[in-house]
């Protein structure tokens, strides 16, 4: 009796290939989009970093740390060409701002949908680093889901770790998908570690540019208070039937806002909001979304007096 013939081995070369012109595809199709970027009249440091167009008007998406508190950059295109650019908007709970360039532009890098990203998808970073202008550098999606602290304190959700190598210069170039579309926008690496490097998703970076445009920087809302994530007595816990071990004890609450007016007071602490547990400080700012703004705001809080329902209508955050 016969034995069956073995399966014929994958063609190693053939399939190393392919992975190499799926990566320069993707890189003819956004590199031409990928610009650096140097801040000019800023009250800190001259520094540079890399971003991409995304409009043919010249829209062009960065990091805010790249751009800081400038008014106007420096952009310089792969093709020698270099024009004058002013910031519109920065968002630093993001690390996002957008940068309209002089003159019209033929490149443009579109963005895709972070949502329907996988782990162990291929990732290509395009950038500036350390002064190697348009360097490329490939890896996978290591993790999705990532949350990482903004130079302001608050939590940056949905950021997309890689191991595509990434260094200084880097940040505000885009992270690329094998289809040639942003996936992300770079952002930071950990100091020491190989292969753990960050991207904002492009995703919030829509969402991010949407705002921009339309207002001008980020809305979200503002209720006036300070606050600490504290373990929640248990009686508190009793009282107010909520199953979180930790809640938020407002410090401070300012004068005439609006946690002020709606009776909230210091020491109080918040349980839920609209019914939704609040088991931290990053919990109560990720709720204090622009949709809340002017709206009735039911939270949930434990006082003094027992548990009560404190109507806050939040304000648009100065």
């Amino acid at each position: 009796m016969a034995l069956p013939a073995p399966e014929p081995q994958p063609d190693d070369a053939r399939l190393l290939d392919t992975y190499s012109a799926t990566v320069t595809d993707a890189v003819d199709r956004i590199g031409p989009a990928v610009c650096r970027i140097e801040r000019v009249a800023s009250r800190r440091d001259a520094g540079q970093g890399s971003g991409f167009v995304i409009a043919p008007d010249g829209l062009i998406v960065t990091n805010f740390h790249v751009v800081g508190d400038a008014r106007a950059v420096r952009v310089a295109m792969p093709d020698g060409a270099s024009t004058e650019g002013r910031v519109l908007g920065r968002d630093p709970d993001t690390d996002v701002a957008l940068v309209r360039a002089d003159g019209h532009f033929s490149d443009i890098a579109p963005l895709g949908d972070s949502g329907r990203l996988r782990r162990g998808q291929i990732a290509i970073a395009i950038g500036n680093p350390l002064g190697f202008e348009w360097t490329v550098t490939t890896g996978v999606v290591s993790a999705l889901g990532r949350s990482m602290r903004a130079s302001t304190g608050r939590l940056i959700d949905d950021v997309i770790q890689t191991d595509a190598a990434l260094n200084p210069g880097n940040s505000g170039g885009p992270l690329v998908s094998s289809a040639g579309e942003v996936i992300g926008v770079n952002t930071a690496m950990i100091r020491g570690a190989q292969g753990i490097a960050f991207a904002v998703a492009s995703n919030t970076a829509s969402f991010v540019i949407a705002e921009i445009i339309r207002f001008g920087h980020v809305r979200r809302a503002f209720i006036g208070v300070s606050a600490d994530t504290v373990v929640l007595p248990r009686r508190a816990a009793l009282m107010s039937q909520v199953t979180s071990r930790t809640a938020v004890r407002l410090r401070s609450v300012e004068a005439h806002a609006p946690a002020a007016k709606a009776g909230l007071k210091e020491g109080d602490i918040i349980v839920a909001i609209d019914g939704r547990a609040v088991g931290g400080v990053d919990d109560l700012v990720r709720m204090l979304t622009a949709e809340r703004i002017d709206r009735e705001t039911v939270f949930t809080v434990v006082g003094r007096s027992g548990v009560r329902q404190v109507t806050v209508i939040p304000t648009a955050r100065r």
